[in-house]
């Protein structure tokens, strides 16, 4: 199954740059935090690096499931969340790891060192929770559905589910396509990968750097997850409206299908459907449901292990149905 890639309608698409500056799902403004959560400290099981995170302990006296929510692209642990609230209610573990913060540094931005981190992080939650270990979920949106992907391919925990909505697969494709749309993306790209502050307007990335660190290109971890789910969403307007093209959904959700079942053909997301998604932002058939109160277009599933929906919208996540595949 071939890349299917959209630079060629990045070069049309610089203009919509002045609404991607500081999106909602990239905000790190908002910073409020509900009194029933705790601030911690995680020291990095690599290099003793104190790490902060937000933590909620279950009250019940038996074992609840465990919320692993990481922050987006721009933002940090202290990155305000929607979904902590639903997990208040619900009385689930909560964590919201740092996992170095911002990614524009090579700490950050899928270096070995994040995956440690929120793996340090889950070790926490359990020790000092009162944690399911059966029921760990990670789930994020935008950078942190980069990182939900990231933890999919590398994480050494036996987790239960990932949700990763409008995520970043690919950093080579995205740098391009965010110089494409004089995005601000490309910069932290190219500092992450190569380690240097640019000044002015002049910078470059390192493109084998960035290879290593996007999960599209990461080896698959078939038995490590036979028995995990991984969920994919992406507005069908993203990338003309937001900053990351659907097909850095499609494309992840296609090779981990061709990993898992490379002769299940009917799975995989054919050629001319990506063409149609892209082009109509839709699909010309009749809905295929309702995800919250947004039109699914489109969406396809291998067994119980990975789904991929393209719901009506844009670079964002559902908040009020992000954790009903979580058991109550």
């Amino acid at each position: 199954m071939k890349t299917i890639f959209l630079s060629v309608f990045t070069m049309f698409l610089p203009f919509i740059m002045t609404a991607q500056q500081d999106p909602k799902w990239d905000d790190t403004r908002s910073k409020g935090w509900p009194s029933a959560c705790e601030k911690i400290v995680i020291f990095s099981s690599v290099d003793k690096k104190p790490q902060e995170a937000w933590f909620f302990k279950s009250k019940s006296k038996k074992a609840r499931p465990l919320i692993v929510s990481l922050h987006t692209w721009s933002g940090d642990y202290n990155q305000e969340d929607p979904l902590v609230q639903q997990c208040i209610k619900w009385d689930y573990n909560y964590i919201h790891p740092d996992f170095r913060g911002p990614n524009n540094t090579s700490e950050a931005c899928g270096s070995p060192l994040v995956i440690s981190d929120i793996d340090d992080a889950i070790d926490y939650a359990i020790e000092h929770g009162n944690v399911d270990k059966s029921e760990i979920h990670v789930i994020g949106v935008s950078g942190g559905g980069y990182a939900t992907m990231l933890m999919y391919m590398r994480s050494r925990q036996n987790i239960k589910t990932f949700s990763a909505w409008a995520a970043i697969s690919n950093l080579v494709d995205w740098y391009y396509e965010s110089i494409g749309r004089n995005s601000k993306y490309a910069r932290d790209i190219a500092m992450a990968t190569t380690g240097r502050k640019f000044e002015g307007e002049e910078y470059y990335f390192d493109e084998k750097e960035a290879t290593q660190r996007s999960p599209v290109f990461m080896v698959t971890p078939v038995g490590k997850r036979k028995n995990s789910q991984l969920f994919i969403y992406t507005g069908v307007h993203d990338g003309y409206t937001g900053s990351v093209p659907i097909t850095h959904s499609i494309n992840f959700y296609n090779k981990i299908v061709n990993d898992f079942g490379p002769h299940d053909k009917k799975a995989l997301i054919p050629d001319r459907d990506i063409i149609t998604l892209l082009t109509y932002r839709g699909y010309p058939h009749e809905s295929e449901g309702m995800l919250s109160d947004r039109m699914i277009h489109y969406q396809k599933q291998f067994e119980d292990k990975i789904r991929i929906i393209l719901f009506e919208g844009g670079h964002e996540m559902l908040v009020d149905v992000a954790l009903d595949h979580i058991a109550k």
